[in-house]
């Protein structure tokens, strides 16, 4: 069962690299995390165990009294820690060993190993942080540019959890009034109708500029995946190359230089970018060659975008056209390149192809150009909210979505004149969508499938 509190868990709360690392932090959190912290931590001198204090000293081992590591321990009493019990941290040196064996003496001492994502949750069912809260820290966690991480730091001051309440109050008190009209129709006035239904329509409104983050906290999220194809010696290694501002693919003026797929990781107007050099598309008796080009085109059928790039010199070929009828199916950018050696204007390409782009790879030349041919590509067709800072995940998008169908009919009930309770059935309905994303209403299954995507020590 998911919702055991009644224990003290305990968990590494930092990365853990062989040979790497100068601190290595060990957590503790329940009614025994003191208990189990005097047991095996010896400060020497007078130190003062106080909430919110960092002690110095050393862990040995409880039976045998063994020096373990010489450390710090961090001390936050509840109800003023993460999760609103006593947490107790034991920052030992890094590595895999020490931090390794002071878990292990926890555990020895009756410690619980703590489950994904244990500590929050713990902070969730305590009142220390809304389900949004909760969510933003694995997102800060997880975040690949320093926009996805403003994202969730918004997130993590209730940036979304307040307007979400905020909509759901409105509902709970329209609710209220409807109610109490049928319950108590002959001793109050008449209902407002047109009062109501502006509520609904600012209602609706507020909920579907929320609804248009989730694109943007898609790709803020996930990013998306870029594939560079064509045929050998266009110039793909060095568009890498340039783009990246690095030499990570090799670059040599013969054909059937890179054999398999490159990558880089990029960042494109905050949204990551995953980037994959492929092999040279081409027929080839070569069999290591060969291999390659079938990872190519299983890298651009699999890819968000397709980057097909010829060389201006030799315009479009026949082996051009023959890529792009195996392409042309994926969102698509042409990259001209080397048109320092040839004008692209004299270049007949399908008129179908929207997006064109002009390079000199060599002398990191149009990449700017190629960026934001990239963001507009990846944006066509995707909703905006410009005015917001904040970004909904897939659940509170769902979530928001059951929302606005609901008030949505609730208006219709009342076009159509329908009687009080029927307006009642899809207003609480509203409610416990809403009441869903900041976990005001919300299931074990939910908190389970939500929690079980952290890290043990977070």
């Amino acid at each position: 069962m998911i919702l055991t509190q009644g224990d003290t868990i305990v968990a590494i709360a930092s990365a853990v690299v062989p040979q790497q690392g100068s601190i290595g932090i060990v957590r503790l959190s329940g009614q025994k995390a003191v208990a189990i912290a005097k047991s095996l931590f010896h400060t020497p001198g007078k130190q003062s165990w106080d909430s919110h204090r960092i002690l110095y000293g050393y862990i040995n081992h409880p039976e045998t009294k063994q020096l373990v590591d010489e450390a710090l321990l961090l001390i936050m009493l509840a109800p003023r820690s993460y999760t609103r019990e006593d947490v107790v941290e034991f920052h030992c040196h890094g590595g895999m060993i020490p931090v390794q064996q002071v878990l292990q003496l926890c555990l020895d001492r009756g410690a619980r190993l703590a489950r994904s994502g244990e500590f929050t949750l713990r902070a969730f069912l305590n009142g220390r942080v809304d389900l949004t809260q909760a969510e933003s820290v694995a997102e800060l966690v997880s975040a690949q540019s320093s926009q996805a991480s403003q994202v969730a730091l918004a997130g993590l001051q209730g940036k979304l959890a307040h307007p979400i309440r905020q909509l759901r109050q409105t509902c709970l008190d329209i609710l209220a009034e409807v109610e109490a009209r049928i319950d108590f129709e002959d001793d109050l006035p008449p209902l407002d109708e047109d009062e109501i239904s502006k509520q609904l329509r600012t209602t609706l409104k507020q909920v579907t500029e929320i609804l248009a983050t989730a694109d943007r906290g898609e790709l803020l999220r996930t990013g998306i995946k870029v594939a560079i194809v064509g045929r050998p010696n266009v110039g793909k290694s060095s568009l890498l190359n340039a783009w990246s501002r690095s030499d990570r693919a090799i670059v040599t003026d013969l054909p059937g230089t890179t054999r398999d797929v490159v990558e880089s990781s990029l960042v494109v107007g905050g949204i990551p970018v995953q980037v994959l050099d492929t092999a040279g598309i081409r027929a080839t008796t070569d069999t290591v060659e060969k291999i390659g080009v079938e990872r190519s085109r299983y890298a651009a059928n699999s890819a968000d975008l397709v980057l097909l790039t010829i060389d201006a010199q030799a315009k479009w070929t026949q082996e051009d056209e023959e890529i792009y009828q195996q392409v042309k199916h994926r969102p698509l950018i042409l990259v001209i390149n080397k048109i320092d050696l040839a004008p692209a204007k004299a270049i007949e390409y399908p008129p179908e192809i929207q997006h064109i782009v002009q390079t000199v790879a060599a002398k990191n030349e149009g990449i700017e150009a190629l960026e934001q041919a990239v963001l507009s590509s990846i944006l066509t067709g995707k909703t905006t909210a410009a005015n917001l800072d904040i970004a909904i995940n897939q659940r509170q998008a769902a979530a928001l979505t059951r929302a606005k169908n609901s008030l949505q009919q609730v208006r219709e009930t009342i076009d159509d004149r329908l009687p009080l309770d029927f307006w009642t059935i899809d207003l609480r309905s509203a409610i416990q969508a809403l009441g869903e994303i900041t976990g005001e209403e919300v299931t074990e299954s939910v908190l389970e499938r939500i929690f079980s995507r952290f890290c043990i020590g977070k």
